[in-house]
């Protein structure tokens, strides 16, 4: 059995592959482990194995995989799951990045609750590129007032978009909607100058990150390739 560390070195080298075949700068990919389910022990692993970005999909999971490890400073957490509006606060306060925006109320609530002292929360506005109805996101057609109001919130730092297209599509299908977010976010960085440097496109899973990469991705979410197969739920 593959260590974590192999693993790494495994989706490593293919981010770096992909990278250079759609001809953009190296390093211009980032890899965000997807540890949602897994216990502290396999992210201690991947710190000693040098990743230090991990997604989160449940926040009290998180917050308990956060005390654990809380000698490892160094730890980058990124929120990647749906939001309820009654853990905003608890959100606000322990990220740094927030991948799955997508409605004004959520993101008022995580400016108004994200502590002074800290540094501006990272946030994506996640958009429903499939208009799937059991997926969250905002539809395309409401990002620009989403966007023209979030980007006035006082301690954010809006920077992207995210999206989770539908993995049921053919693989032409699933690079247009990779096309389609990559030219989304070209629309609103050449509309809403003053939003900021948008400069992130969170998109891309363990069997597609090749055509993230391809099409625009900045930031890919790898949960299976790292840490291997979840086990089944009883």
């Amino acid at each position: 059995m593959s260590s974590i560390a192999d693993n790494l070195g495994s989706v490593t080298r293919r981010i770096q592959k992909a990278t250079l075949q759609a001809g953009r700068e190296p390093g211009s990919v980032n890899l965000l482990a997807v540890s949602k389910t897994r216990p502290a022990r396999d992210l201690r692993e991947a710190v000693t194995a040098g990743q230090l970005a991990f997604g989160e999909n449940y926040v009290q999971e998180a917050l308990e995989k956060m005390s654990e490890l809380s000698d490892l400073t160094q730890i980058d957490w990124h929120f990647i799951g749906p939001i309820q509006s009654n853990k905003t606060r608890q959100i606000a306060s322990a990220f740094s990045w927030v991948h799955s925006v997508d409605r004004l109320k959520v993101a008022r609530r995580l400016s108004e609750q994200r502590e002074a002292g800290l540094p501006p929360l990272n946030i994506c506005l996640q958009v429903n590129i499939n208009n799937e109805e059991s997926k969250s996101g905002c539809q395309p057609d409401d990002l620009p007032e989403l966007i023209r109001e979030t980007s006035q919130l006082p301690g954010l730092a809006l920077r992207g978009l995210m999206a989770i297209p539908d993995p049921g599509q053919s693989e032409s299908e699933l690079r247009e909607s990779f096309r389609k977010v990559a030219n989304l976010l070209k629309e609103l960085r050449r509309d809403f100058p003053e939003a900021g440097p948008l400069d992130t496109l969170s998109m891309g899973m363990s069997g597609d990150l090749e055509m993230a990469i391809a099409e625009g991705a900045t930031w890919v979410r790898i949960g299976t390739a790292v840490f291997g197969e979840r086990p089944q739920k009883s």
